[in-house]
């Protein structure tokens, strides 16, 4: 059975930081990319990070580059997400998903961990 599994979230000042993993199990973690999603309260999904499957590639929106970190371990079958600078906005539940590259173009994601939530707040 695949799961993945989320921890790390809480409440943090603006300014703060806070680093979030995901823990997989079910099937081979280093044969896939893997991206965090998140959603904000009332607002759709938005794609934060994506990494390759030895870490050797990472992607961000350029509204995160500089102040999120995407990083892997293979041996440990866990993801991680350094989260610095956190704002009010960055308040979100924090997905890890499993991707599914279909082509240079597409790709999609098939397993979803629970979730965990960031508060940012004063």
């Amino acid at each position: 059975e695949v799961q993945l599994v989320e921890s790390g979230g809480g409440l943090v000042q603006p300014g703060g930081s806070l680093r979030l993993s995901c823990a997989v199990s079910g099937f081979t973690f280093d044969d896939y990319s893997m991206t965090w999603v998140r959603q904000a309260p009332g607002k759709g999904l938005e794609w934060v990070s994506t990494i390759t499957w030895n870490g050797a590639n990472t992607y961000f929106p350029e509204s995160l580059k500089g102040r999120f970190h995407i990083s892997r371990d293979n041996a440990k079958n866990t993801l991680y997400l350094q989260m610095t600078n956190l704002k009010s906005d960055d308040t979100a539940v924090y997905y890890c998903a499993r991707e599914v590259r279909v082509s240079s173009y597409y790709a999609f994601y098939d397993y979803w961990g629970q979730g965990t939530q960031v508060t940012v707040s004063s």
